[in-house]
């Protein structure tokens, strides 16, 4: 494999990110977040006293993991079906590489949302929290499908790493003109994004 040129052209590769890795990165972060600020605001009775924080909390985790996981589902789907096969110059970045890029990118807007938050919690305990923690179990429940789809078709979508830029890190985003594919074993990572397991486990 070539490392990436600057060309467009057919003779020059594209570093390429797995679909599954960028809205798997995502996932542990909002999680432990709003695990953290719910934690916190259960210990502060807020307005509206801790039961009613905790059950809405409940019904916005419940909401949000449902949103997540689901949203743009039709539009991941069309760019699956239309993906091309990677190309012997397109470069394929390793998982940690793809984690690191996106939580780099999106670490103001993580440390916001928490402190967001926290700010809700003088008038709903926990609800905050639990709204975040609801955005990163739908990104965990939108890799899984990602990764049923993967096995399924017997192979991995990658997205070029330059469009990934501008769409603040969404795989499916306005930039993103289509996926490319690869057989299953490619890469570091298992379908549906997480870290493949040696082959002593499968």
């Amino acid at each position: 494999m070539t490392r990436g040129g600057h060309g467009h052209g057919h003779g020059h590769g594209h570093g390429l990110a797995r679909v599954a890795v960028v809205v798997r990165a995502g996932a542990a972060p909002l999680w432990w977040l709003g695990a953290c600020a719910a934690g916190i605001g259960v210990l502060a009775p807020g307005l509206t006293g801790r039961r009613i924080g905790v059950l809405a909390g409940a019904a916005l985790f419940v909401l949000a993991t449902a949103a997540v996981a689901h949203g743009g589902r039709k539009r991941y789907v069309t760019l699956a079906a239309s993906a091309s096969r990677a190309g012997k110059h397109d470069v394929l970045q390793d998982r940690a590489v793809t984690v690191r890029n996106w939580r780099r990118h999106h670490r103001w807007w993580l440390l916001l949302a928490f402190l967001a938050a926290l700010g809700t919690t003088f008038a709903l305990p926990a609800a905050g929290g639990m709204l975040l923690a609801g955005c990163g179990a739908g990104l965990w429940l939108k890799a899984a499908w990602l990764g049923r789809r993967e096995r399924a078709d017997e192979a991995l979508l990658w997205v070029r790493v330059d469009w990934l830029r501008g769409g603040a890190g969404r795989p499916a985003g306005k930039p993103v003109k289509g996926y490319r594919d690869t057989g299953i074993a490619a890469g570091d990572a298992a379908p549906g994004g997480a870290r493949r397991k040696s082959a002593a486990l499968v």
